[in-house]
């Protein structure tokens, strides 16, 4: 009978034993390039459109600090530095821009962060499949509504002499009615018909994330004699907190971003003090008053304050719930 025997050498002390040649090296940077090229196919367009689209355009950013001659190009001006932010922090409108801004992009922040958790909270209780399918479909339906026709709805519902709503307000006593003439109705009009809009679709990745959770979780509360609201406090919520985290920090970074479109449609000269913001504002001074450097350094100036809010959200969770984007 033959015995074979396997002879291994031990390496010296403190040495490394290498694998054969023919054994592929997992943790090198060729290999795993290798075996994911089809990632980088896929991520390439994505990437292409992103530098495409929002780095290349940086190199007007420079056209805020020169004064724009349109003989010369953006780069043929001469180099102003600092005056036009210096003008936009003196213009009487600075004040009134950033209240505006603020109020409308902090009141739509808060109100369509918490609507979307709180309607995904409740179609997750709906335990008859049909009437869940259903309930998703009719919230879901407003996000595809243009905007144009959102202004219009408005409008059609609103107007001061045929409106439907406008009407049923004067059934119980109301005259004079101009809800979209008046400057107190302007911003709780905007974020209503905001959060109708888009309530529904921005929900889907809270339930994606409440479909995560083990259903033994249920099962252990019921057991425990959990009724329905400390189901959701104890068990629902603490699975929403890192989507929640990440999506606030991703809404800080548009704080001063408020919806050029619809604001813009939206605007008569009765509700002007309360709706003209900086994406408005940057408009007219830029494209109707031709005005290119000044509205350039105002679009800046919003970038920047949005940059940093970004930065600050993140820093902030990250400390508090050790939840961030990096």
């Amino acid at each position: 009978m033959t015995t074979t025997r396997l002879v291994t050498t031990l390496p010296p002390e403190g040495g490394r034993v290498r694998p054969p040649s023919w054994i592929p090296r997992r943790g090198g940077r060729r290999l795993k390039s290798a075996h994911g090229w089809q990632l980088w196919v896929m991520l390439a367009p994505a990437v292409a459109f992103t530098v495409l689209f929002a780095y290349v355009p940086m190199y007007g950013i420079q056209l805020a600090f020169r004064e724009f001659d349109f003989a010369k190009g953006i780069t043929g001006g001469d180099w102003v530095g600092l005056k036009y932010f210096i003008q936009f922090f003196e213009s009487p409108m600075f004040w009134t821009l950033m209240r505006n801004t603020v109020v409308i992009s902090l009141t739509t922040l808060v109100v369509g962060f918490i609507a979307p958790i709180l309607l995904a909270l409740i179609v997750n209780q709906v335990a008859h499949a049909r009437a869940k399918r259903l309930v998703q479909t009719v919230t879901y339906m407003p996000h595809f509504i243009s905007i144009v026709v959102i202004v219009g709805m408005l409008q059609v519902f609103l107007s001061p002499s045929t409106g439907i709503l406008t009407r049923l307000f004067e059934l119980f006593g109301a005259t004079d009615v101009n809800v979209l003439g008046d400057p107190g109705a302007f911003v709780p009009l905007y974020v209503i018909s905001d959060v109708w809009q888009h309530c529904g679709w921005n929900s889907i990745i809270y339930l994606a994330a409440l479909s995560s959770v083990d259903p033994q979780l249920y099962e252990a509360a019921k057991i425990d004699g959990a009724h329905r609201f400390q189901v959701i406090r104890h068990v629902d919520i603490p699975a929403l907190v890192p989507t929640m985290v990440v999506l606030l920090i991703l809404n800080m970074g548009g704080v001063l971003a408020t919806g050029f479109e619809k604001i813009y449609l939206m605007q008569n000269p009765l509700n002007l003090p309360v709706s003209e913001v900086i994406a408005t504002y940057v408009y007219k001074i830029g494209i109707l008053s031709s005005q290119f450097s000044y509205s350039t350094a105002i679009g800046l100036f919003n970038t920047v304050i949005n940059f940093l809010f970004l930065v600050g959200a993140n820093q902030i969770a990250k400390r508090v719930s050790n939840t961030s984007l990096w």
